[in-house]
């Protein structure tokens, strides 16, 4: 794009429909953005690494779009320094639960792990190391955008350690007999398949199994075979016929320079991510996919939404003693990287289907459920609610960035790959639980964000939401309670509608 401190195209044509520039004022006289225009323009350097960096590696909000905004330096500094004390004494305890129980099979809770029902896996997993960042940085070619390595930000989930390791299976043998049996059958029974997705997949089954629930490969076990050689094939006669740079035009030559721009800075501390190869394969598979989708082209998140099927089928590929952090993806057949790519691309295309209205003109799909989750949130729990409308706290300032990145910034990979397990498992699709969950992920912080005094502290926990300790448990109790919420609330519509 032209102008790259701005990834939504600018247009303040009189159009029919258009939202109305508005301002509103609150109590303490600061302006409040209340239309899409306005929060843009609030974050229009959310995609700038070398302005953001002083916050994270993430979008932050600004705290105000006018320049005569006054923010308290001692407000504004206790609340990052309880934000720093918060999850600097969470890393130690959980620190000393991982010493105290190498070795043993005991249950440890701790009020540090939120929403602990059950035993704290005793596999811990690293963060990434500084030296692996480092090698990432010099592994990376002089011809691409270099950019600055994040470390441990205060609340900032980190990407955890992949691993291929297979061994978490052993506890879900009989699980994985039903996934056989299912697979293997002439034809599948995909309602079936879904049931039993929706708790989790175990990791040997989840390639197949997400091909399957995508709507990427038949239900007749005769033709998966034909299907997944046909479908290859014609992803790479996409690239060959579209990739070119001699046969892009004026638009889709801007599409790739956006491309270009954001694969490198996805996860830039972790090697993997950082290698050419990777890069280009992810280059690809967004530049078709915006060529195949014109009405949206290439909006900046989709990159993120990539990296867990890339994952899942590059595990497929391994040997179980392989690490992925460090993996070289040079080592694989070129046979090898190419059904990688072409697989993750299908089902990528087939995963945002039902979400397409995200990603149009405006992004008009993910303003109609942060409404809808601002009602459903006043409806549940008004006390919430009122916080944060007290503080100025608009509902599209912090839940923008779940529903574009279906909450892959704010949970490690290995959390995102267990909820997707469920989102693909969803009967109807995952857009109208993708809301629930939300609605169950902000639940979940009630009580830190009533204690909190200002808005900058409600800001500084929302932007930065300590799951860096999050497991699969975790995940198998948000979604349980969004599935309460969808029971309970999804069939009584009232509840998303505004008061008059």
């Amino acid at each position: 794009m032209e102008n790259e401190n701005s990834f939504w195209k600018q247009n303040n044509r009189a159009l029919p429909g258009r939202i109305k520039d508005q301002k509103v004022v609150n109590k303490g006289g600061n302006k409040v953005p209340t239309s899409f225009q306005d929060f843009q323009e609030s974050v229009q350097d959310a995609w700038d690494m070398g302005r953001t960096f002083r916050y994270s590696d993430d979008e932050f909000c600004k705290i105000s779009s006018t320049s005569d905004a006054k923010i308290s330096k001692r407000v504004s500094h206790s609340a990052a320094l309880n934000v720093i004390k918060t999850h600097r004494s969470n890393k130690i305890i959980t620190e000393n639960i991982h010493k105290s129980s190498i070795g043993t099979n005991k249950v440890v809770n701790c009020d540090a792990v939120p929403a602990t029902t059950g035993p704290i896996n005793n596999d811990h997993i690293d963060a990434i190391d500084e030296q692996s960042t480092e090698q990432s940085d010099h592994s990376t070619s002089d011809a691409r955008p270099k950019y600055r390595q994040i470390h441990a930000y205060p609340g900032r989930p980190q990407l955890l350690r992949l691993s291929s390791n297979l061994s978490r299976d052993v506890e879900y043998e009989s699980k994985i007999e039903k996934f056989q049996t299912l697979l293997e059958a002439p034809m599948l029974n995909l309602i079936a398949l879904k049931e039993l997705s929706w708790s989790g997949v175990p990791s040997k089954m989840r390639a197949v199994t997400w091909r399957l629930l995508s709507g990427y490969l038949p239900t007749s076990l005769e033709r998966r075979n034909s299907v997944l050689e046909r479908k290859r094939l014609d992803y790479h006669s996409l690239v060959a016929q579209y990739f070119r740079v001699e046969n892009r035009d004026e638009g889709q030559q801007d599409t790739y320079r956006q491309i270009h721009i954001d694969v490198p800075r996805m996860n830039p501390h972790v090697q993997l991510f950082q290698q050419n190869l990777v890069q280009e394969m992810f280059e690809r598979i967004l530049f078709i996919w915006a060529i195949r989708h014109p009405a949206s082209g290439y909006v900046q998140g989709i990159n993120d939404l990539v990296t867990p099927f890339f994952i899942i089928f590059l595990q497929e590929a391994l040997v179980s003693s392989n690490d992925l952090d460090s993996f070289k993806i040079e080592d694989l057949s070129e046979e090898q990287r190419n059904i990688i790519e072409a697989d993750s691309f299908w089902c990528l295309s087939k995963f945002l289907d039902c979400i397409q209205d995200n990603y149009i003109f405006a992004q008009l799909g993910i303003q109609a459920k942060v409404n809808q989750l601002k009602e459903l949130i006043q409806r549940i729990d008004g006390t919430l609610h009122k916080q944060l409308q007290t503080h100025g706290v608009d509902y599209l300032q912090f839940s923008f960035r779940w529903m574009n990145n279906l909450l892959t910034r704010e949970l490690n990979l290995r959390c995102t790959i267990r909820l997707w397990d469920t989102y693909l498992a969803e009967s109807d699709g995952f857009a109208v639980f993708q809301l629930y969950v939300c609605a169950a992920f902000l639940l979940h912080w009630r009580e830190q964000l009533l204690q909190e005094k200002d808005f900058q502290g409600l800001m500084l926990l929302l932007q930065n939401l300590p799951t860096h300790n999050w497991s699969d448990s975790h995940i198998g109790i948000l979604v349980a309670e969004a599935y309460r919420l969808k029971f309970t609330y999804a069939d009584a519509p009232k509840h998303l509608e505004g008061k008059s």
